[in-house]
């Protein structure tokens, strides 16, 4: 079993219009983030004092696959405060007849981390929701980070 965290759906656009969705981070993850996220390059992520990250777009395969390496993180309602530090995200798109199937995976997110119950819980409201809703709909809900550190008590963490 792969203890990373992954998850995956299905949907009716083409590889192309989900990859173009992906490397539109602001539409469905924050619109709060510095930098391009749809070129090579680096972009930061920051939400309040709770979490803020730099990530390296690595990988950019149109139509394909999207992987950003953080190389550097800080959570504040963590002991280990590195967690995510060098660790992978990646968006793995294949052609599934008629449809196309997203893969995500957080390589390095394994359950052992403290933030796994809180990061877990967040990727699958962003990828399965967020996301989803971008690539089927055209418009995502970015910005759900105050829900769910609400949700899961870090307002005061």
């Amino acid at each position: 079993m792969n203890p990373n965290y992954s998850t995956s759906f299905t949907v009716d656009q083409s590889p192309e219009e989900v990859f173009a969705a992906i490397n539109n981070a602001r539409g469905w993850w924050s619109e709060d983030l510095e930098g391009r996220t749809d070129v090579l390059g680096e972009f930061k992520h920051h939400y309040q004092d709770i979490h803020r990250c730099t990530i390296q777009v690595a990988e950019l395969i149109p139509g394909e696959k999207v992987r950003w390496h953080v190389t550097d993180n800080y959570f504040n309602f963590v002991t280990d405060k590195s967690e995510w530090k060098d660790t992978d995200i990646v968006f793995e798109i294949a052609k599934n007849g008629d449809q196309t199937e997203v893969r995500f995976t957080h390589v390095g997110l394994v359950p052992s981390y403290e933030c796994y119950n809180v990061c877990s819980d967040s990727w699958g409201t962003y990828i399965n929701g967020s996301l989803r809703s971008l690539i089927t709909e055209g418009k995502g809900q970015p910005n759900q980070s105050e829900r769910i550190a609400n949700k899961h008590g870090l307002e005061n963490a």
